[in-house]
């Protein structure tokens, strides 16, 4: 029935991370409530904000890198990483 996807266990596996991320920010969410704070981006943001900011984010990376650079993906991993961590530091 899925077989036009062409899962992989890398793909399943991507998927699976991102599930489990969405339940531990729905359980924080519910258990430890936050206000929003104002950061760099200059406007209010919670935690399930900057971890969409950061998946986006991580996509253009990735995609850039491979329009431009190409090659080895362990070094957009590594900027993308980066970039996750600044933006639940800083915005």
């Amino acid at each position: 029935m899925l077989a036009w996807m062409a899962w992989t266990w890398e793909t399943a596996a991507f998927f699976g991370l991102i599930a489990a991320a969405l339940m531990i920010l729905t359980l924080l969410a519910i258990y430890r409530p936050e206000t929003p704070r104002r950061g760099i981006l200059r406007f209010p943001t919670t935690r399930g904000d900057r971890f969409f900011v950061t998946l986006l984010g991580s996509a253009f990376i990735y995609i850039i890198w491979m329009r431009f650079g190409g090659g080895d993906l362990w070094y957009p991993l590594a900027i993308s990483i980066a970039f996750g961590i600044a933006m639940f530091r800083f915005a």
